[in-house]
């Protein structure tokens, strides 16, 4: 009965691959034809290029050898883009706002929204993403299980075939109610299903609807992340290059290395320090920074993290923290993001943290709340302590500040952590106490503390989501150039291709 069942199982998967395969190979065909019958494929050269096998006559907007016209999209219009995200966590959210902000810097007038399409038309277990992640991540233990199953090549290859099968035609209602002119996914759930569904409705539509993954992650990542046939895939590491090449067999060429999309206030920021914190000018300006915030320039600053809802063992690791430098006669500000944690904002506040103090040092303990000026708290803090997320490391490698990580969820952000430790400017330490030790030996050597910030600011990509929208922006204005040219008749439409 198993040997019958595998078997079954492979001729599934090997049906699929062929069908997905056919596919779309069939909507290139009907869509990107010209006369002549040459096909257009995405990008398969370089970062800013449309190019394929090309016969006969070329669309005006796409150069021979498969290269952008530019004199056709210099005028950058406004695009209408759709992102496909999900809260599981808020790095997906504000990698997709950082960009969705890009696009309205680069091409003025663009529109942007977020659509989840598991929650809206996903069958069970798949409507149940956000809470099933929600309820996961706070027992790492189960979230571990789950993200280690789901991440093999047979469990993966049938969610794909049975959530297509049930969920792909209101996926594909859903997608075209957007009228996209280009699709963008920074979720690893959000894309087999929502690109097959891409190219469906391109076929009937007659029109190229571009789709990129923007790959959340930065030193592990599910699977589920790695299409082979996307038009792009934006990854921020060396590592995340590897994985989409061997578990997603994603050409090399339509791989591009960016960095991670990060807020806009971090670019700012880093131009404003100059690219470096450690010169003259850097110091000059974080001191500046320390006086907008009301913070003493007279001593260093600690910044302590737990993401956004406040988690973590953050009571126990500040008073690690204040015991620690108290101890070793080190003056040091600690401020304390809590997030929605009202209750040990109220107890960092209320605490009598001078009752058995006898060095004499100044330890300011000072609890956040929610933090909108995340980008001036983090040029303020000389290090950082918190839990290893992606989108923090990016975050404070733009600013150069070194990072010491406290926690990690097991499997996306495990790879994380070697990221910080290779490019040498953090560590991980589970224990408060050893946290404690680890970040006082910091402060008290100063050449070490720049060596880490000069680290981190060579890991820093501040300008990441502005190269990946420059990049998405031009290649779908090629696109709606080439749209344009088949409605005006320049080229065969889908109707009369696709009938022959």
């Amino acid at each position: 009965m198993l040997a019958i069942f595998i078997i079954f199982f492979f001729y599934l998967c090997l049906a699929a691959a062929f069908a997905a395969t056919s596919d779309h190979n069939v909507l290139l065909k009907s869509a990107l034809s010209v006369a002549g019958g040459s096909v257009y494929h995405p990008s398969k050269s370089s970062s800013t290029a449309l190019c394929g096998t090309t016969n006969g006559t070329l669309s005006s907007s796409i150069l021979e050898d498969g290269g952008i016209n530019e004199s056709t999209t210099t005028k950058k219009r406004p695009l209408r883009v759709l992102f496909l995200s999900a809260d599981t966590g808020g790095g997906h959210r504000a990698s997709a706002e950082s960009l969705a902000r890009q696009f309205q810097i680069h091409f003025p007038g663009s529109t942007y929204d977020l659509l989840d399409v598991w929650t809206l038309d996903g069958v069970y277990p798949y409507k149940t993403l956000v809470k099933s992640y929600t309820h996961l991540s706070a027992h790492p233990k189960h979230w571990s299980l789950f993200y280690h199953s789901s991440n093999i090549f047979p469990v993966g290859s049938l969610a794909n075939i049975h959530s297509n099968v049930l969920c792909g035609r209101r996926i594909k209602r859903r997608i075209a109610g957007y009228d996209p002119d280009v699709i963008v996914s920074v979720h690893p759930a959000m894309n087999n299903a929502p690109r097959i569904a891409t190219r469906k409705l391109m076929k009937e539509h007659g029109k190229y609807i571009p789709f990129f993954t923007v790959v959340t992650d930065l030193g592990s990542g599910h699977s589920h992340w790695f299409e082979k046939k996307v038009d792009k895939l934006y990854v921020a590491s060396e590592r995340i290059f590897k994985l989409a090449r061997r578990r997603g067999r994603t050409p090399s060429q339509n791989i591009v290395m960016t960095g991670l999309p990060i807020r806009q206030d971090f670019a700012l920021q880093s131009q404003k320090l100059n690219g470096d914190r450690t010169t003259e000018d850097g110091k000059k300006y974080q001191k500046q920074v320390k006086t907008n915030l009301s913070l003493s320039n007279d001593r260093p600053m600690v910044l302590v993290m737990g993401g956004g809802e406040g988690v973590g063992s953050l009571s126990q690791i500040v008073d690690q923290l204040h015991d620690k430098f108290v101890a070793n006669e080190i003056d040091a500000t600690i401020c304390v993001v809590c997030g929605r944690n009202e209750k040990l904002q109220t107890e960092l506040k209320e605490k009598d943290w001078n009752k058995n103090n006898k060095s004499g040092s100044t330890v300011e303990v000072i609890g956040l709340g929610y933090v909108d000026k995340m980008a001036d708290y983090m040029v303020a803090a000389d290090v950082l302590v918190s839990k290893a997320g992606p989108g923090t490391i990016a975050e404070a490698a733009a600013v150069g500040l070194p990072v010491m990580m406290t926690s990690f969820l097991p499997g996306q952000e495990a790879g994380n952590v070697d990221v910080v430790i290779d490019a040498g400017f953090g560590e991980y330490c589970k224990r408060p106490s050893k946290i404690a030790s680890r970040v006082s030996e910091w402060l008290k050597d100063e050449a070490l503390l720049q060596k880490m910030s000069q680290r981190a600011t060579q890991m820093g990509n501040p300008t990441a989501a502005s190269d990946i929208v420059l990049d998405i922006g031009t290649i779908t204005q090629a696109w709606i150039d080439a749209n344009l040219e088949a409605s005006n008749g320049k080229r065969k439409s889908i109707l009369s291709s696709s009938s022959r």
